[in-house]
């Protein structure tokens, strides 16, 4: 069985199909689904999804949506994870460099969530974009005694590495699939076997020759098989070894 690490099946995106989603990927063999919360506003609906079997679901503050924050929400966050104890992970949380005028409230946001994980004793789910050795140093100084996801990991064998040390795992989506993601494709050969878990993101980070459509999580079959390819592995092997570290990371 497959587990799709990361997808924000509570997304509008998936509200006129999301039955058939779900069917699509259980013919592609994913047989459970990881949604984390990006905003408060959405967390009801991610709550919701994971009245389901086959759902786990993460509760956080993304850096994406830094406008959609306020001070109180954070406290709503920690009241949350008291009311729902079903809560597998503190997530998606973390740094996009990318939007340099958010940053410094960016790390805020993201000190105080990593501070949550580690009383809470729950582990991260970070969204880490261009500021993958900035975030390793954090993580140092204040990561989570469970560790975490480096969601959608896209760096070098050497920050794996590090982040491997630190008690995270790394998330491979889409990004694999692409010719030109050379310094990833090392990084992917370089991962031990319990260093890595396979994720889709959807709707978002399509495989190569499927940008700008909507990604679902059967791609995770797709994904697993560039995986072993990268790896000189069976497809089986990579499927085994990713369920066995998301059901250890997220205590499935």
């Amino acid at each position: 069985m497959l587990i799709d690490a990361h997808c924000h099946l509570d997304f509008p995106a998936f509200d006129a199909d999301r039955d058939a989603v779900f069917e699509r990927a259980r013919s592609a063999g994913v047989g459970h689904f990881v949604v984390p919360g990006t905003t408060r506003a959405r967390w009801d609906a991610v709550l919701a999804l994971g009245g389901r079997d086959d759902v786990s679901v993460c509760l956080g503050l993304h850096p994406y949506f830094m406008e959609s924050h306020r001070d109180a929400d954070l406290d709503a966050l920690a009241q949350a994870l008291d009311d729902n104890p079903q809560v597998v992970a503190i997530g998606e949380c973390g740094i996009d460099a990318r939007f340099t005028e958010t940053l410094e409230a960016q790390w805020k946001l993201f000190d105080a969530q990593l501070r949550l994980a580690k009383a809470r004793k729950l582990p991260v789910v970070i969204h880490c974009v261009q500021a993958n050795d900035k975030v390793a140093k954090r993580l140092r100084q204040l990561a989570p005694p469970v560790g975490g996801l480096i969601h959608a990991f896209a760096g070098s064998p050497e920050q794996a590495s590090r982040f491997l040390e630190l008690g995270f795992v790394v998330g491979l989506g889409g990004a694999v699939t692409f010719e030109r993601a050379r310094r990833l494709h090392r990084a992917v050969r370089s991962l031990p076997d319990d260093g890595y878990v396979l994720e889709t993101d959807s709707p978002d980070m399509p495989l190569a020759g499927h940008q700008g459509q909507r990604n679902e999580p059967a791609a995770v079959d797709q994904v697993c098989r560039a995986v072993a390819a990268l790896r000189s592995q069976s497809p089986e092997c990579v499927a085994s070894n990713s369920t066995a570290n998301a059901r250890r990371l997220f205590g499935l």
